[in-house]
C-alpha cells in the first residue's frame, strides 16, 4: 500500500468515526442522540488511535496536514512528500464525511436545526471572535504536535503508542475543546466542510466559510510553533 493511500484511508476512518458520533449525539431520532461532550471526545480520541494502528506501519498515519507539515518545517519528514500527504488527507476527510451523511440519511431530514447539521461535518467556536477563535486553534494544534513528537520518542511496551496517542487526543478534548471544538486538523475540518458544501443534505445551511480559514490556518501554524518548540526543548 502507498503512503497516498495510507493517508487518505486513515482520514477517511478518522473522519467517518470521528464526524459520526457529532451525528450519532446530534441529529433527531439517533439511538445516541444527547450523548454529551464526554461521549464526543472519548470516540474522537479512539478515532485517532485506530488509523495510527492500522496505517502507522505504513506512512505514519499523520492523518493531518498540520502534522504533516510541522515535521516537514523541524526536517523530520521530506518536504517532496507534503503535497502527496496534505492532497491524501483532505481527500479522506471529504469521502468520510460522505459516508457518515450516507449512514445517518433518514437522520438530515428529522434535524431542522442547520447549526446542528453543519456542527457534525466541522467545527464552529462556541463564542465567534476571530483573535479568540484562532488563539486556541494556535496553542491547542501546538500542544498537540509538541505531545505527539514527545510520545514518538518515548519507550513503550508494542502496540502501546497508538493508544497513547489516542487518550491524549481525549484529554485535549475533555479539557481545551469547549472554545473552538478543537479542530486542530485542517484535513478534518476542510474535507468535511467541502463535503457539506456539495452534497444534497435536507435542509442544509451554509457552509460558514468565512470562518473556514480559522480551523485551516490556525491547526497549520499552531503545529509549526509545537514543533520548533519541541526541537528546541530536545
Amino acid at each position: 500500500m502507498s503512503n497516498f493511500m495510507a493517508e487518505f484511508l486513515g482520514t477517511l476512518l478518522l473522519v467517518w468515526l470521528g464526524d459520526g458520533v457529532v451525528a450519532s449525539v446530534a441529529l433527531n431520532k439517533s439511538k445516541g442522540k444527547d450523548g454529551g461532550w464526554i461521549v464526543v471526545t472519548v470516540a474522537w480520541g479512539l478515532a485517532v488511535a485506530i488509523p495510527v494502528y492500522i496505517f502507522g506501519g505504513i506512512s505514519g498515519a499523520h492523518i493531518n496536514p498540520a502534522v504533516t507539515i510541522a515535521n516537514a518545517v523541524v526536517g523530520k519528514f521530506a518536504w517532496s512528500q507534503v503535497p502527496a500527504y496534505v492532497s491524501a488527507q483532505v481527500l479522506g476527510g471529504i469521502v468520510g464525511a460522505v459516508l457518515v451523511w450516507l449512514t445517518y440519511l433518514p437522520h438530515w431530514k428529522e434535524t431542522e436545526d442547520k447549526a446542528t447539521k453543519l456542527g457534525v461535518f466541522c467545527t464552529a467556536p462556541a463564542i465567534r471572535n476571530t483573535t479568540a477563535n484562532f488563539l486556541c486553534e494556535f496553542l491547542v494544534t501546538a500542544l498537540l504536535v509538541f505531545g505527539l513528537m514527545g510520545l514518538g520518542q518515548a519507550e513503550m511496551v508494542a502496540g502501546i503508542s497508538a493508544l497513547a496517542v489516542g487518550l491524549f487526543i481525549v484529554v485535549i478534548g475533555l479539557s481545551l475543546g469547549g472554545p473552538t471544538g478543537y479542530a486542530i486538523n485542517p484535513a478534518r475540518d476542510l474535507g468535511p466542510r467541502i463535503a457539506h458544501a456539495i452534497l444534497p443534505i435536507a435542509g442544509k445551511g451554509d457552509s460558514d466559510w468565512g470562518y473556514s480559514w480559522i480551523p485551516v490556518l490556525g491547526p497549520i501554524v499552531g503545529g509549526i510553533a509545537g514543533a520548533l518548540l519541541f526541537v528546541s526543548v530536545f
